[in-house]
């Protein structure tokens, strides 16, 4: 007996099928592949943040004007020069 039509139809439909479920499993997994992925990028770029605050924080200890004037007072034995020693030059 040859397969009808309606066989081969109802056979492809189920072939269908079975090819969207699969599909649908693999975007699933995909989308929990990529949320994971997103999840880490998210943690690294808060631990960057925090690095990058120590950062300003290091930056803006290392170059206050007090520090510099200290620095300079004692490695190149600079001073602020007296009011009677400061000369203005005009052009």
């Amino acid at each position: 007996m040859k397969p009808s039509w309606r066989y081969l139809s109802i056979a492809g439909l189920v072939g269908l099928v079975l090819a969207s479920a699969l599909a649908v499993i693999a975007s699933a997994h995909l989308t929990r592949v990529q949320y994971a992925r997103l999840q880490h990028l998210e943690a690294e770029q808060s631990e960057m943040q925090t690095v990058w605050g120590r950062l300003l924080l290091e930056e803006s200890t290392w170059s206050a004007p007090s520090r510099i004037e200290r620095l300079a007072a004692e490695r190149l034995e600079m001073r602020v020069p007296d009011l009677e020693q400061i000369e203005i030059i005009r052009p």
